[in-house]
């Protein structure tokens, strides 16, 4: 829309121009009608933005399996910063949010922080930020996993609202699928949600899942 008004400006300065200096006007019509489709043409396409999205969220799997810290630093978007939900419900009050800054000051170091509580016992989780990555976001090889984008694989009775939270965002899905002698309980699961921004789909929030008591 931006990138229209602009067209819009320059065609009238273009036949503001050529009425002062009496050469004939262009058709105005067919210029906006062609500033609008150019600029439609631009938008990708479903398949682009889905590849987009794929190539995002196996990039943050391959950062946390190598434990490359500084290469999923990289993926957070640039104002929004990224917010970690230990289980399903996510809540914007309480769950551990970071901006970009701070998570790049923070991340190299042995501070703790209390990333919620656990389920069952209710305990608070205190852990550094690599600890936190590591053990409990990649807490299994989550690139050898079932992907889904957009739609939920794994769930159990933890309330999840992530689309209530964040209803106009993209969300890739990481399934990995319990054992039988655990009756299947023993899944996981971790959800990427994903925000686009100049163009690049960068990481806004982490949220894992699992059974809950």
């Amino acid at each position: 829309m931006k990138k229209l008004l602009i067209s819009l400006f320059v065609l009238a300065v273009v036949i503001a121009c050529k009425k002062e200096a009496g050469k004939p006007v262009p058709n105005v019509v067919d210029s906006v009608a062609q500033a609008k489709e150019d600029s439609i043409a631009k938008l990708p396409s479903k398949a682009e933005k889905e590849a987009s999205l794929k190539k995002a969220n196996d990039e943050v799997l391959q950062a946390l399996k190598n434990k490359d810290y500084t290469a999923f630093t990289s993926l957070i978007h640039p104002e929004k910063g990224i917010r970690f939900s230990m289980y399903a419900f996510v809540d914007p009050k309480a769950d551990k949010h970071f901006s970009k800054e701070e998570f790049e000051k923070y991340q190299p170091t042995k501070t703790l922080f209390t990333w919620g509580a656990h389920d069952g016992s209710g305990d608070p989780y205190k852990a550094t930020i690599n600890e936190y990555l590591g053990k409990w976001v990649f807490s299994k090889d989550f690139t050898a996993s079932q992907y889904s984008l957009n739609k939920f694989i794994g769930g159990g009775n933890s309330l999840n609202n992530l689309k209530e939270i964040y209803p106009k965002d993209d969300f890739t899905e990481n399934y990995i699928k319990g054992s039988e002698k655990n009756g299947e309980m023993d899944w996981k699961t971790v959800r990427f949600v994903f925000e686009d921004f100049q163009g690049k789909y960068y990481l806004i929030a982490v949220v894992n899942d699992q059974w809950t008591i």
